[in-house]
């Protein structure tokens, strides 16, 4: 989920005081409007590969910021329609919901159509409120200046997690002056805006594909506003009824156990790091107690830069290589520079993971977290939900959450009124539901998967071996079938490919 929180992957898994006490949901309104428009592209500033081309139409719905005032302010939400490619395509579109929270679906557009995700159907993408083309974009540059700083920062100082609360104040001082209501940038709004696109567009039924936060986002979409929606896909999966912060820990002892373990089981890399997991926990554990500055060159400068290597960030590198496919591979090399005494393998990858500016929609993100899941949890708690699967880390690791070490403090900062407890029913109901997990995943673990499918049953789960976060990313060649076979029948889809998947081999 917090990709673009902690800047790991360049360009990119609630509710406020005045909305219904019963927590049943936003209602979606007639008022939301939809109007065709230009595409807006560039998507990305020289970028041109992420360009929207021909075939796709594009254009913004309407809707009220706040829905208990539909009077009142109103926001725009950015929408891309790639056209199935098929001579005879298919009637029911496929709505593609990104991750992050406050990543965008316009800048997931391109690479997706590429891959032929339309071949037989729409594939409709959408930027929820707050991200990228939609307007108002809620990014938060003052965010962004303290992450690219934060590579020559401790994790553990105090003063960085001051620096963060200050950076998360300034946006949110900036923002709310400028008239937005940050409680309304919620889940909840957001399976409302869901609800009404489908409407706007005259869409009898369709398929809701939901990617890490998207996957929670289809989810409630389904729960409380299941009509039109014929089936689910579900990639890498951020369950309602879990608080998503006490889940990070979890997920990524689950990650870095499948990680190691694939490791062990090739040859090569045994041979070349048979200590690796052993090495991981006690330069964790030692660059905890000392952390290590190492000076490498800043790829976005060009001059050299020091680097604090502490053990948060050895283990966080881990956990986030998750999110880029490729990365995985690289870990066991990272730990084994470390372990000669080095460190610039790891330097070198935290400086090349800055995020860009302004690109990610902090207002969503936030407004999901901290309404969600921080207002009811401590330090404490997220500490205790890590101790047990990965004890062989120091509290001064398990105390800061994986992918966003401040974000409890950040929440307190960004203050936003608690979402109501009714935003944790799961999904229930008789509707097709595909879930896909990856086995090597250390943000979402396969467990989430199996978590959802309790209450759902009609739901089919599958576990792609060789992906990480974000299978139809990782394993294209193999999950994309996968999914179009199930789309096309909601049932059995063909997975024999699945036979012939492993984990990528690892870099020596």
């Amino acid at each position: 989920m917090l990709v673009a929180l902690v800047g790991v992957v360049g360009v990119v898994g609630m509710l406020a005081a005045c909305a219904p006490a019963t927590g049943a949901g936003a209602v979606p309104t007639s008022t939301s409007t939809y109007v065709s428009a230009p595409c807006p592209n560039p998507i990305y500033p020289n970028v041109p590969q992420l360009d929207l081309g021909a075939g796709v139409e594009c254009g913004y719905l309407t809707v009220p910021e706040n829905r208990a005032r539909p009077d009142g302010r109103r926001i725009r939400l950015a929408v891309a329609r790639a056209k199935a490619t098929s001579a005879t395509p298919r009637a029911d579109p496929l709505l593609y919901l990104a991750g992050g929270p406050g990543g965008s679906g316009l800048l997931s557009a391109a690479p997706r159509i590429g891959a032929g995700w339309n071949r037989d159907r729409d594939v409709i993408f959408l930027d929820q409120r707050g991200t990228w083309k939609s307007d108002p974009l809620l990014s938060c540059p003052e965010i962004d200046a303290f992450l690219a700083d934060w590579t020559g920062l401790s994790s553990f100082d105090p003063a960085t997690a001051d620096r963060s609360a200050a950076a998360t104040r300034a946006c949110r001082d900036r923002l709310a002056a400028t008239g937005t209501d940050l409680g309304m940038y919620s889940t909840t709004e957001n399976a409302a805006d869901v609800a009404d696109l489908r409407v706007a567009l005259g869409i009898e039924q369709w398929n809701l594909y939901g990617v890490s936060y998207g996957t929670d986002l289809a989810l409630q979409t389904l729960r409380d506003h299941p009509e039109g929606i014929r089936s689910v896909v579900l990639d890498s999966v951020v369950p309602p009824q879990a608080n998503t912060m006490l889940s990070f820990w979890p997920s990524a002892a689950s990650g870095l156990t499948a990680m190691f373990d694939a490791c062990a089981a090739q040859p090569a890399c045994r041979d070349a790091h048979p200590t690796l997991r052993d090495d991981f926990f006690r330069l964790a554990r030692d660059l905890t107690t000392t952390p290590r500055t190492v000076t490498v060159d800043n790829p976005a400068t060009g001059t050299a830069a020091p680097v604090v290597v502490d053990g948060y960030k050895l283990v966080n590198f881990a956990i986030t290589a998750s999110l880029v496919p490729g990365t995985i591979a690289t870990v066991p090399a990272a730990v084994e520079n470390l372990a000669r005494g080095d460190g610039s393998v790891l330097a070198a990858a935290l400086l090349a993971g800055a995020p860009p500016s302004g690109v990610t929609g902090y207002g969503l993100a936030l407004g999901v977290f901290c309404s969600e899941a921080a207002a009811t949890i401590d330090r404490a708690d997220i500490v205790a939900a890590g101790r047990p699967v990965l004890p062989d880390l120091p509290d001064a690791v398990l105390g800061l959450l994986p992918q966003a070490p401040y974000l409890l403090g950040d929440c307190r900062s960004w203050d936003v009124p608690a979402a109501p407890e009714a935003v944790a029913t799961p999904a229930t109901g008789d509707t097709p539901v595909l879930i896909l997990d990856g086995g090597l995943d250390a943000i979402t673990a396969p467990r989430n998967g199996e978590l959802v499918a309790r209450s759902l049953p009609k739901a089919t789960r599958l576990l792609f071996p060789d992906s990480a976060h974000d299978v139809l990313l990782w394993s294209t060649p193999c999950a994309l079938p996968v999914m179009q076979s199930f789309l096309d029948g909601l049932s059995a889809p063909d997975t024999q490919c699945l036979n012939t998947v492993a984990p990528a081999a690892f870099a020596l």
